[in-house]
C-alpha cells in the first residue's frame, strides 16, 4: 500500500493526513470524491508556493478499490475547480489567483448578503441568537489565543447564515462556492487585523440580525465581504 507521502507529492515534504480504506456499501465514486475532497479542502494550498500532485494508483491502493472510480472522482472534482489535469505530468491541487479570489468573494458578498436579507424575515429569535453563541469564547480579547479555533468558528458563522436563508437554490449555489471560499478565509484570518475586524464585524452583523433590520444586516454582510476582497488586494501576493 502506498504511502501519504506518495499519493500527494510535493516539491517540499509535506505530512499529508492518511485515508482510510472505503466502506464499500456506497458507491465507490462517491466515496472516493467526498474523501478526496476533504482531503483537499483541509490543505493549506496558500501556505506554500509548491505544487501538489495527486498520484491515481497511489489513491486506488490506498483506498482498497479500482483506479476507475477515483478517475471520476477526479474528473468531478476538476469541474468543480479542485484539482487539474496536465497531460503527461498528472493532476495537481489547483491554487487561484488572486483575481480569481477576488472574482470569487464578490460573487459571494452577492449570495451572502441576499442571505442576510432573507434571515431578517425567516430565521426564528433563537436562530440568530445561536450566531452570538458562537462566539462567546472569544471574548475579551481571546482571539489571539485561539486562532486556529476563531477560523472554524467565522466559517461555521457563514455557512449558518446561508442556511439560515431557508433558499434551497442559494444554498445549493453557494455551496462549491464556500468550499473555494473556505480555504482563502483559513489562510487570511490570521493576517494584520483581521481576526479582531472579522469579529466586531459579525458582531454588528448580528445585532441588525436580531433588530430585523433588513436593509443594515444585508449591507453589513456584503462590506464585510468585499472588505476580505480588498484585503487579499493589497496584501496576498502569494496568489501571483
Amino acid at each position: 500500500m502506498s504511502s501519504s507521502a506518495e499519493r500527494f507529492s510535493t516539491s517540499e515534504a509535506v505530512e499529508r493526513p492518511r485515508l482510510a480504506p472505503l466502506d464499500t456499501s456506497f458507491s465507490y465514486k462517491n466515496k472516493a470524491y467526498a474523501a478526496l475532497k476533504s482531503v483537499i479542502v483541509g490543505l493549506d494550498i496558500y501556505g506554500s508556493r509548491s505544487d501538489i500532485r495527486l498520484d491515481e494508483r497511489s489513491l486506488a491502493d490506498e483506498f482498497g478499490i479500482s483506479r476507475t472510480p477515483v478517475r471520476e472522482a477526479m474528473a468531478q472534482l476538476e469541474r468543480e475547480g479542485f484539482v487539474r489535469s496536465v497531460p503527461r505530468r498528472g493532476i495537481y491541487v489547483v491554487r487561484k489567483t488572486k483575481r480569481e479570489v477576488i472574482e470569487m468573494i464578490t460573487a459571494w458578498a452577492a449570495l451572502e448578503s441576499m442571505a442576510a436579507r432573507l434571515v431578517t424575515a425567516n430565521a426564528s429569535a433563537e436562530e440568530i441568537a445561536s450566531l452570538r453563541k458562537m462566539f462567546a469564547t472569544f471574548e475579551n480579547g481571546q482571539i489571539r489565543a485561539h486562532l486556529d479555533e476563531y477560523s472554524e468558528v467565522n466559517i461555521e458563522f457563514h455557512q449558518t447564515l446561508i442556511r439560515l436563508s431557508r433558499n434551497s437554490v442559494l444554498v445549493n449555489l453557494a455551496e462549491n462556492l464556500f468550499t473555494h471560499m473556505r480555504m482563502i478565509r483559513r489562510k487570511t484570518i490570521g493576517e494584520k487585523d483581521r481576526a479582531d475586524r472579522s469579529i466586531r464585524d459579525h458582531m454588528h452583523i448580528i445585532e441588525a440580525l436580531e433588530a430585523r433590520d433588513t436593509v443594515r444586516a444585508e449591507t453589513l454582510v456584503r462590506d464585510h465581504a468585499l472588505g476580505l476582497a480588498e484585503h487579499v488586494e493589497k496584501y496576498a501576493d502569494y496568489l501571483d
